[in-house]
């Protein structure tokens, strides 16, 4: 596939500021384990961070290439800033994936505010006894008629966010009867009462990114928080109780939809560490020449550098196939799956190429090494891509 050359210019654009901006302070803000809000703030001043980059890249471009090309830039630049200015568009992703046009218009754009006025948005799904177990979610969303307002009550775990963001967007337990089926996404508003932030995760990883649980106590949101609208709703769980088809609930279609962005976020790491790696094999001498010399070196370069561009064909592929109807054979769970393999092999590598200067901090490839991990995690796990895939191709109920 050939990029245009407007799609060069935007990843030329990405790279270079993540080259100019983030680069240079992401070992500080991965020791200060803090949201970097000045580097956000930067992102926002340039249009990175916003709305409408967001929306021209999941609703502008019939190539669905411009939010991976975008990431991966990114992310090349440091893992924990990159997700720091991206989390914000799984809130936005779930808004499109449940909520009406009129919806979408209105909470997207308080996601992230203007370059003078910072939000950010979070996607609360996961909770401390249920990740990959969608149908164990136990927050409930309840319906008072009275007062047209749902009260919602749980914790939730895990959230990019979480407990700082303005928007939060809340998977809630409608009909708990209907398990996974008796989902629905609410917005709860900037400063509504009930919700604070629980405790915050010290992570292997991605560190300046914000990680904490969202504690929900009586939090009530009005009839019009709920994303679709009542009436939908209602039919639609009529529809699973009667034994029909129910749309896909409400979690998953998030991150059907968010799949090869998550993959093209490892991508970035897996190509920042191949390039510090190729260079310094290029440059460290031993025993009299430079060590790409020696096979045992260039054969895992060669290799770290065919399995990237492996990934980065599925990538394209599930994204084009994400934008352009459906996926066909599970690609957005086969891209997500091979690159959060591949992320964690080649930084692995590069810290073996780089011997015992590659285990120390002085060297980034360690750093890139903590944070291709949580791909194989957030988002599905490593195995639920696996059952992902395993269901459409075989055709069976695989548990």
């Amino acid at each position: 596939m050939k990029l245009s050359d407007e799609q060069i210019q935007l990843r030329d654009w990405v790279h270079d500021f993540a080259a100019d901006v983030i680069r240079p302070v992401a070992e500080e803000w991965d020791e200060k384990e803090e949201f970097p809000y000045p580097v956000v703030q930067q992102a926002a001043e340039i249009g990175l961070y916003g709305w409408e980059f967001m929306a021209q890249g999941m609703m502008g471009d019939p190539t669905g290439l411009t939010m991976p090309l975008a990431i991966e830039e990114l992310f090349w630049g440091d893992a924990g800033i990159g997700m720091a200015i991206m989390g914000t568009g799984l809130a936005a992703a779930g808004i499109a994936a449940s909520g009406t046009p009129e919806q979408l218009m209105e909470w997207v754009p308080q996601c992230y505010g203007d370059a003078e006025d910072l939000k950010l948005g979070a996607f609360a799904a996961s909770e401390p006894d249920a990740g990959s177990d969608v149908a164990g979610y136990r927050t409930r969303a309840v319906y008072d008629e009275a007062t047209d307002e749902w009260i919602l009550n749980g914790t939730k775990a895990w959230i990019t966010n979480g407990g700082i963001a303005d928007i939060h967007v809340v998977i809630g337990v409608v009909d708990p009867e209907l398990r996974a089926k008796g989902h629905a996404s609410f917005i709860v508003p900037p400063g509504t009462k009930g919700l604070s932030q629980g405790q915050k995760y010290k992570k292997h990883g991605i560190r300046a990114s914000h990680t904490a649980e969202v504690v929900l106590e009586d939090v009530r949101v009005p009839g019009h928080c709920l994303l679709g609208g009542k009436e939908k709703l209602d039919e639609r769980l009529a529809r699973v109780r009667e034994g029909k088809s129910g749309n896909a609930q409400a979690a998953m279609q998030t991150f059907e939809a968010t799949r090869p962005a998550v993959a093209a976020q490892a991508l970035g790491v897996a190509r920042a560490a191949y390039e510090y790696s190729l260079e310094y094999a290029k440059e460290r001498h031993a025993f009299g020449r430079a060590i790409i010399e020696n096979q045992a070196i260039a054969f895992m370069l060669a290799d770290m550098a065919t399995e990237i561009e492996v990934t980065r064909a599925l990538i394209w592929k599930a994204a084009w196939l994400g934008k352009n109807g459906t996926f066909e054979n599970a690609e957005g769970s086969m891209a997500k799956l091979k690159a959060g393999r591949v992320a964690t092999w080649v930084t692995e590598r590069a810290i073996q190429i780089l011997g015992g200067y590659g285990y120390t901090r002085e060297y980034p490839v360690e750093r890139w090494h903590r944070d291709a991990k949580i791909h194989d995690i957030f988002e599905g796990t490593e195995q639920i891509q696996q059952l992902v895939i395993s269901r459409v191709i075989s055709g069976i109920r695989i548990e």
